[in-house]
């Protein structure tokens, strides 16, 4: 039924908890995966002064590591799980980059901490607004 799976992450344990469980659906169905990292160029979102510049340049570099750690630590889980996988790292909003790729898959796998209340207004959820905008099955997950 499904047989390419999106993955996005953020390196979390909330998405670590989802890429485990959506190994499991990839293997149990012979599917490949694509897991996802987006990092959102933060110089559009705020403005940066002049002096401020060089650290923003580095933070971007600094979540570009992140974001590739995350990655190889999902490709090492699906290599152990016996599930072809690949990775991508990409510079967008992490929302519109998980629709994007999603349109050459069948499933998105995502993790969500369950947040409510001002928490939820304060940081938002990616996987809620996914999950509203998204043309293809979202399995989600709640991590606590």
């Amino acid at each position: 039924m499904y047989k390419k799976i999106l993955m996005p992450t953020d390196g979390s344990a909330c998405s670590q908890k989802a890429i485990t469980e959506g190994l499991e659906v990839a293997k149990s169905m012979g599917a490949s995966v694509t897991f996802l990292y987006a990092v959102e160029n933060i110089s559009s979102t705020l403005w940066i002064s002049p002096e401020s510049v060089p650290y923003g340049l580095e933070l971007i570099e600094d979540l570009k590591r992140v974001g590739s750690e995350a990655l190889s630590k999902a490709a090492e889980l699906a290599q152990t799980a016996g599930v072809e996988a690949e990775t991508k790292l990409v510079e967008a909003k992490p929302v519109d980059a998980i629709l994007a790729e999603a349109k050459n898959h069948d499933l998105i796998v995502m993790g969500t901490h369950g947040r409510s209340g001002l928490d939820r207004f304060m940081l938002g959820s990616v996987t809620e607004a996914v999950l509203h905008r998204s043309d293809k099955p979202v399995l989600v997950l709640r991590s606590k």
